[in-house]
């Protein structure tokens, strides 16, 4: 059985065409967009209102997850008005 799984593959080092291949530019960095402050305080604003909606289920462990990442974009926020002076 091992046999006929190994012989339906395809052979090592031979790709088919199109599979896992990405348009050039995929990954390439968008550079910084005159709204990274927007993004920053959009992202604050989401994570805390997700760490406010686990406090009042009761699950304080996700509460302080969503807090550590609200704290993050709020860190961020800043370095970036200190780098605006």
């Amino acid at each position: 059985m091992q046999d006929s799984f190994r012989n339906s593959r395809q052979p090592r080092g031979k790709r088919r065409p199109g599979v896992g291949s990405h348009s050039p530019g995929a990954f390439a960095s968008r550079g910084r967009s005159g709204n990274a402050q927007a993004d920053a305080r959009r992202q604050y604003e989401r994570y805390v209102a997700l760490a406010h909606s686990a406090v009042l289920s009761g699950d304080a462990v996700e509460a302080q997850n969503y807090y550590q990442h609200a704290e993050h974009y709020f860190r961020v926020m800043r370095g970036q008005d200190n780098q605006s002076e």
